[in-house]
């Protein structure tokens, strides 16, 4: 029998990505490339049997953080556990490139302080061996990947490579200065930069304290870097803000502006805050009538809760602050349990801890008790208030705080409490279904490869389809609408045109997928970072493969030793 195809996925549920009904088809693949879709395909070299699963494109992920990843290792874990096949690093305006030697210690100080990956780790991983963003491309070029990765100019690392200390002192762009910028943006843009990005939050700081340089930049500079994708004809622009300068309105205005002016597509960061918790409204308002004027902004969503886990694992917990804590979170995890359980220390530190509670104000966020939730052996993101560490103290007859000291020794200190400080104000996740039923809004805010002691969010992508496709008790998605979202609308909102789609001369990105054994898996701590160094990691079941440019990348889980996937150096047009 001839062999016409390289690899044939036969039998499946398929959802294409377009949002047409799921169907049964066999997908051929040949050269990397989608050869055909249909019943009864040819043979091929080799088969899956994917009767009974979901055969889906792979996912494209427009926001990550493997920026210093990408440079020491070929696997982008956890992102490529999840059916990540096409992942978008350099958001929010951190990176390192372009740099001056001297400069490299203020983007490793940024990308701490603000993506929490510890300085030791990138002093160790990076070889520098790159100044302008294009030397950095052609570093990242020279690795074999289980995944496309596809780059960012970040706005922080551009700035102080044309200001140098009057970026960091938030000093405004001079003319010149601006100009310089433009023709690096468009130069960044012309290597293969799949855009740009920028933060105005005062959240993001360096390590030391210190705001990010972005943070004050002016509507003329971020237009002249605008205008420097425009000269390039190509790049999309990735915005992150805090809408409080002076407000909503204005500041979506000037956003408005800018795309009108340059052209070019642009997407920010969207979320429901518990502060203010009604702001995401208008926000999303202020998009769709930007939509109905012509203009590409789009707002970036996630499908759950945002907020950080805390246990004694990870980089924070509820004592953190408490002087007694302080002295011992040096030593190892052990240790420390044998120390808390005594009942002593016990006593001191809730008893610190009761102090505090008046007046730092650092402490109070990490002991929000009422807002704070044990995440459990099977993690609920969306768990009802009655199951807060406060109704759980209640319910047992004691103070929050000694609930959650309890709670943090089960399992031998392996246990984590999610506290979300973001898209649960309501204590539900109806603001997060509002968000993704949107046609103006992508699928991202992962962080993949960020926070690395503190968050696992970039299993988003496989919650987005059993929270939202499969489990949820009321208000569920169909599952079709929740991959087209993870895949062709996030592959054209970068100008990626060639993938995300199931269809002849598409890019040979594929997962097959056993949705009802599909599972987001307990967090858990790995030390395999340079320099020893620890992050969060959060594995899958029910992928029964994962296809990169026709190889099989992953199997059950488990790596292959194909690593097809390349640098992506700018937009990809879609095949003929």
């Amino acid at each position: 029998m001839s062999t016409p195809y390289d690899l044939v996925i036969r039998g499946g549920q398929l959802i294409d990505g377009t949002g047409a009904p799921m169907r049964e088809a066999d997908v051929a693949i040949l050269g990397g490339r989608i050869a055909a879709v249909g019943p009864a395909l040819g043979a091929g070299k080799e088969e899956i049997d994917a009767r009974g699963l979901l055969v889906t494109p792979g996912f494209v992920d427009v926001h990550t953080h493997y920026d210093a990843q990408a440079a020491w290792d070929s696997r982008m874990h956890p992102s490529t556990w999840h059916g990540v096949t096409t992942a978008v690093m350099g958001n929010c305006g951190v990176g390192f490139a372009p740099v001056r030697t001297a400069d490299r210690d203020k983007l490793i100080e940024l990308m701490e302080g603000v993506e929490d990956i510890p300085g030791a780790v990138l002093h160790e991983g990076l070889d520098w061996s790159w100044e302008s963003f294009s030397d950095y491309l052609n570093a990242l070029e020279q690795r074999p990947r289980d995944v496309d990765l596809c780059a960012q100019l970040p706005h922080g690392a551009l700035r102080v490579y044309v200001m140098g200390e009057r970026a960091t002192r938030l000093e405004p762009a001079t003319e010149a200065d601006i100009a310089q910028m433009r023709t690096l943006a468009r130069d960044a843009a012309q290597a293969g930069a799949i855009g740009f990005s920028t933060s105005r939050s005062i959240n993001h700081r360096t390590l030391k304290g210190d705001p990010t340089p972005s943070l004050r930049a002016g509507e003329a500079e971020l237009t002249g870097i605008a205008m420097g994708l425009s000269d390039a004809g190509k790049g999309v622009l990735e915005y992150i803000s805090d809408w409080d300068t002076p407000d909503p309105q204005t500041e979506f205005a000037m956003v408005r502006r800018v795309v009108e002016r340059s052209g070019r597509p642009l997407s920010f960061s969207l979320a429901q805050r518990n502060t203010t918790p009604h702001v995401w409204r208008e926000l999303l308002d202020l998009t769709d009538a930007a939509a109905r004027d012509g203009l590409p902004i789009r707002a970036q969503v996630a499908p759950r809760p945002i907020g950080v886990l805390l246990g004694l694992q990870g980089s924070r917990n509820p004592f953190s602050v408490c002087p007694a804590y302080k002295a011992i979170a040096h030593r190892p995890l052990a240790e420390r349990v044998t120390i808390m359980r005594d009942p002593a220390f016990r006593a001191k530190l809730l008893e610190e801890s009761r102090s505090l509670a008046h007046g730092d104000v650092f402490h109070k966020r990490l002991a929000a008790y009422d807002r704070m939730f044990p995440l459990g052996e099977r993690p609920d993101y969306e768990p009802p208030l009655s199951e807060s560490i406060t109704a759980h103290a209640q319910r047992a007859g004691c103070t929050p705080a000694e609930f959650a000291y309890d709670y943090l020794l089960k399992e031998d200190g392996r246990s984590f409490i999610l506290a979300p400080f973001a898209n649960y104000a309501d204590g539900n996740l109806d603001v997060c279904r509002t968000m993704l039923d949107n046609p103006n809004t992508l699928m991202g805010l992962g962080d993949g490869g960020a926070h690395v002691s503190i968050i696992s969010d970039a299993s988003f992508s496989t919650y987005l389809l059993t929270h939202w496709g499969r489990d949820r008790a009321h208000g569920r998605l169909p599952v079709e609408q929740l991959v087209r979202k993870h895949t062709s609308v996030n592959a054209r909102a970068v100008g990626l045109m060639d993938r995300g789609v199931l269809a002849p001369g598409m890019k040979a990105d594929v997962n097959v997928i056993d949705f009802a054994r599909l599972q987001v898996e307990r967090p858990y701590m790995a030390h395999d970072l340079p320099a020893q160094g620890k992050r969060l990691l959060q594995s899958a079941s029910g992928y029964v493969a994962t296809v990169l440019s026709g190889q099989i990348t992953y199997r059950n889980g488990q790596a292959t030793a194909a690593l097809p996937g390349r640098l992506v150096r700018g937009p990809q047009t879609a095949p003929a």
